[in-house]
């Protein structure tokens, strides 16, 4: 999936998502916004977290957003792979596919950002 796509498709669905829900989900939605703001840990070593978490449990919607967040943060490709590198070693070869998803829509987001 391009960046731009992912971009679109989750800012619609959780519009949807959130005009839906009751005040449980919204607490949810929130709690995990706040936890990924500055605190003992930067913001950049939570994304990094959020990340290897996210390849463990392969789950590219979640891999795709902290890809994202990375980017944003300014963390580079070498920061990057030593974290996917973690993420490969405690998740073991069933991570490889989102491996490459990973890196592929990290080049993505490189590439769209050039164009700009």
């Amino acid at each position: 999936m391009k960046p731009k796509d992912f971009k679109e498709m989750r800012k619609k669905l959780t519009e949807l998502t959130l005009e839906r829900s009751n005040l449980n989900i919204k607490r949810f939605f929130a709690l995990d916004h706040s936890a990924y703001e500055e605190g003992a840990l930067d913001a950049k070593t939570k994304e990094l977290l959020g990340l290897v978490a996210s390849m463990v449990l392969r789950c590219d919607d979640c891999i795709y957003y902290h890809l994202e967040q990375c980017f944003n943060a300014k963390i580079n490709t070498e920061e990057l792979m030593e974290a996917l590198n973690i993420a490969l070693v405690v998740g073991g070869s069933i991570v490889i596919p989102h491996l490459r998803r990973a890196i592929k829509y990290w080049e993505d987001l490189s590439y769209d950002s050039s164009q700009v």
